[in-house]
């Protein structure tokens, strides 16, 4: 983490009491989406919370090694410039197969009109493109992992 960024986090924790500090081991720090005008986007919509979840495909999270997020995670939500604008504390995940995400999930990712229609032509279109990158063929059944949060710190560093 950069250390603008871990100040950030670190004037949130230092909120906190002992205990509740000691509540939060794992923690990281992005934006969302891949490109500038999304991650932007989606940080807007998060700080006003109209986007209060996200999800990701699993095999990513398996090809590279990397950990599925937890509940209690804290995350710095970053801008496409690595500002960060808040940070978000997972409330859940759980695993979804792409055709059976519902029209609440949808609704709650905040995007577009938050419709499933919109939802599923928009994520398909960018599983499509993690999966060619991960050489895998996008499906109906593809695995995806499923996260609802709530933002708990803004403030300008």
């Amino acid at each position: 983490m950069e250390e603008h960024v871990e100040l950030y986090l670190k004037q949130y924790l230092e909120l906190l009491s002992e205990t509740e500090r000691k509540k939060y081991q794992s923690f990281s720090a992005d934006y969302f989406c891949g490109d500038e005008h999304n991650a932007n986007l989606c940080a807007d919509l998060i700080c006003i919370g109209q986007k209060t979840a996200t999800c990701s495909l699993k095999y990513s999270y398996e090809s590279c090694n990397e950990n599925i997020p937890i509940i209690g995670h804290l995350q710095v939500v970053l801008d496409w410039s690595g500002k960060p604008v808040c940070i978000i504390e997972i409330e859940s995940v759980e695993e979804c197969k792409y055709s059976n995400v519902s029209e609440d999930f949808a609704y709650l990712e905040g995007e577009g009109d938050r419709s499933l229609k919109w939802w599923k032509k928009s994520h398909w279109d960018f599983f499509t493109q993690e999966c060619k990158e991960v050489n895998i063929e996008p499906s109906e059944d593809m695995i995806l992992i499923l996260e609802k949060f709530k933002v708990i710190y803004k403030s300008e560093i």
